[in-house]
């Protein structure tokens, strides 16, 4: 007899792989038609289409992640491959080294002290505390921090998505209302606080601004690992 349990796992990588491509095709379609506005940013629709479709189907949200493992594997390629653009652009970072770097590690330690303060200041549980710690690294990373640290790494990867949708959505309209006009200063600010979500907006706006998130993005990942275990313990929770 044909083992239907089988059958369907087979099936849902057939049916979730070609589903999350053309929904976010189709959001990004949307995006341009409506000139880029940040609020209709791809990744935050398609995330909102993803998660009715698995709502009305009844799917768990493990099902469809070991679905589309293919898209998780070609992403890591993805974040590889950005650094070609940035190699195109490397004469824009001529005297902008100390800027950046002090930008990078004012960030970086920005981003993580507030998070620690709000969950602190709130009484949260040791869990989300050790949690929200690592949020603005990319997933991948944020999520092993946390895991190191003995926070929960489902609870790291909701928020690090939560704030670069944020930062994806709000970044750019931030940034005017700052008349920040360089992109390779949009870019870098937008990657270091909200990671790889930020810098595929970034990528909409110039390939110089997407090269500069990538950077961004990259480097604030290798400062974030290195500064979290620390900040972590000089707060008592190590």
């Amino acid at each position: 007899m044909i083992d239907l349990s089988r059958l369907s796992s087979v099936q849902e990588p057939i049916v979730w792989i070609p589903c999350t491509i053309i929904l976010y095709a189709a959001c990004t379609a949307l995006y341009q038609r409506l000139n880029k506005a940040p609020l209709a940013n791809p990744t935050l629709l398609t995330i909102g289409g993803i998660s009715v479709a698995l709502l009305c189907t009844g799917t768990s949200h493990k099902s469809y992640f070991d679905s589309v493992s293919v898209l998780h594997f070609l992403l890591g390629t993805a974040v590889v491959a950005l650094a070609l653009p940035l190699y195109r652009n490397l004469n824009r970072l001529q005297g902008r080294c100390i800027g950046m770097g002090s930008a990078l590690v004012a960030g970086s330690l920005v981003s993580i002290l507030v998070g620690l303060a709000v969950v602190l200041l709130a009484q949260a549980s040791a869990s989300t505390i050790l949690s929200i710690a690592p949020k603005s690294a990319t997933a991948a990373v944020s999520m092993e921090i946390s895991r190191l640290i003995g926070g929960a790494p489902a609870v790291t990867a909701t928020l690090t998505i939560l704030t670069g949708i944020i930062g994806a959505v709000a970044g750019p309209y931030v940034l005017d209302l700052l008349r920040i006009r360089q992109p390779e200063v949009r870019g870098f600010a937008m990657g270091v606080a909200s990671h790889g979500i930020a810098t595929a907006r970034a990528f909409n706006e110039s390939e110089v601004a997407g090269s500069f998130a990538g950077l961004g993005m990259a480097l604030n990942a290798l400062l974030t690992a290195l500064l979290v275990p620390p900040l972590i313990r000089l707060v008592g929770y190590g």
